[in-house]
């Protein structure tokens, strides 16, 4: 029996460390711990795939919490699916005992794991469906009261005086960034193309 960690991570901004350290008490070899830094909206993960592959009969997989496996509710449903049943393999998932398939394998057993990991599916996805809906309301709300989103729109007009001002030394190129609010580097980028234009 091999024993297998996965870890995921919706960005490759976001850290894995907290994933790991509770996957370390479990002395998983190095070579068994399969670490994807992709979303969870879909099963596109080179990691995951590739452990699949390794995975044999009575093999457990290790994972911190069940929305590792994705947040959306069928997906989650049919990887467990393919795991348990497809694979004949183990799953283990830290954050909730009773999903642990390696441990009561009789009817009863199977049972309470399956109808847990309905019910945590199902919250994961409604929570994910509510963090979005919450962002789109307040998105919406902040519009409303005149915020607006990205980068602000610089007039060519503004640019153009702030430009000449600085030709003539009026202005120094700190205050031209700050005018435009541009950042150095981007202003210089901003410059090439605008006289490169002009010539």
């Amino acid at each position: 029996m091999a024993i297998y960690g996965y870890v995921r991570v919706s960005t490759k901004e976001q850290n894995e460390d907290r994933q790991l350290i509770a996957l370390a008490e479990f002395n998983i070899p190095p070579e068994n711990l399969y670490v994807d830094k992709l979303s969870g909206k879909d099963f596109e993960r080179p990691a995951y795939k590739e452990m699949l592959g390794q995975l044999r009969q009575d093999d457990l997989i290790i994972i911190k919490s069940i929305d590792r496996l994705g947040r959306n509710y069928e997906e989650i449903q049919e990887q467990w699916r393919i795991i348990t049943k497809e694979k004949c393999a183990d799953v283990r998932v830290l954050d909730t005992p009773l999903l642990d398939t390696s441990y009561h394998k009789d009817l009863l057993g199977t049972f309470i794991a399956d109808l847990v990991l309905s019910v945590m599916s199902y919250t994961a996805q409604m929570e994910r469906d509510s963090i979005r809906q919450r962002q789109e309301e307040g998105i919406e709300a902040a519009k409303e009261r005149g915020v607006q989103f990205g980068r602000p729109h610089l007039q060519t007009s503004e640019f153009d005086r702030c430009y000449t001002l600085w030709l003539r030394g009026e202005i120094t190129m700190v205050d031209f960034c700050e005018r435009c609010g541009f950042s150095r580097s981007t202003m210089y980028r901003k410059l090439k193309h605008f006289e490169k234009t002009c010539d």
